[in-house]
Parts: C-alpha cells; sequence; structure tokens
C-alpha cells in the first residue's frame, strides 16, 4: 500500500470517528437522551472536545419543549466532513 492511500485511509478513520461521535450527539441530544446515562454521558464527554470550537456560534433550539437541536453540534458535523474531504482532495493531488 502506498503512502498517499495510507494518508488518504488515516483521514477518513479520523473523520469518521469524528462523524460518529458528533451524529451521536445530534440524535441523543435531538430526542433528549437522559444525560446521566454512563452511554449518553460518555457520548457527551467524548464529543465535546470536537465541539469546543463551535460552541455559542449558533444558539441550540428546543421544539414541543421535547426535542433539541443543537446546532454548533450540526455546524461542526459539516466543517469536520468538508475539512476531511478537502485534505483527502490536496493528497491525492501529490
Amino acid at each position: 500500500m502506498s503512502q498517499r492511500k495510507i494518508i488518504i485511509h488515516m483521514i477518513n478513520i479520523v473523520t469518521g470517528i469524528a462523524q460518529f461521535l458528533l451524529g451521536l450527539r445530534i440524535i441523543l441530544k435531538l430526542f433528549s437522551a437522559n444525560p446521566s446515562a454512563p452511554f449518553v454521558q460518555w457520548i457527551y464527554t467524548t464529543s465535546s472536545p470536537l465541539l469546543y470550537p463551535f460552541e455559542g456560534i449558533f444558539p441550540t433550539a428546543s421544539l414541543d419543549g421535547t426535542f433539541v437541536i443543537e446546532f454548533s453540534a450540526l455546524f461542526a458535523f459539516i466543517i469536520y466532513t468538508i475539512l476531511g474531504y478537502v485534505l483527502i482532495k490536496i493528497v491525492s493531488k501529490f
């Protein structure tokens, strides 16, 4: 396997992990998962560093008082996806 393919694979893995954690966070927040449940706590704690640069950009919205939309997490998900795509394109050029 070439170095380029290894780097692209690593970028895909890191981006995929970030997307997975942020995606779970978005779903758990959306359906108002119990934040004291161990799995939910773990997802919130693990995804928090990924969300840190984007906190406070957008307000968190509540629908019907039950469903919570964390727009900062959605924005972070999109940015990490774009960043992974751009990095792969850059590595592919060399």
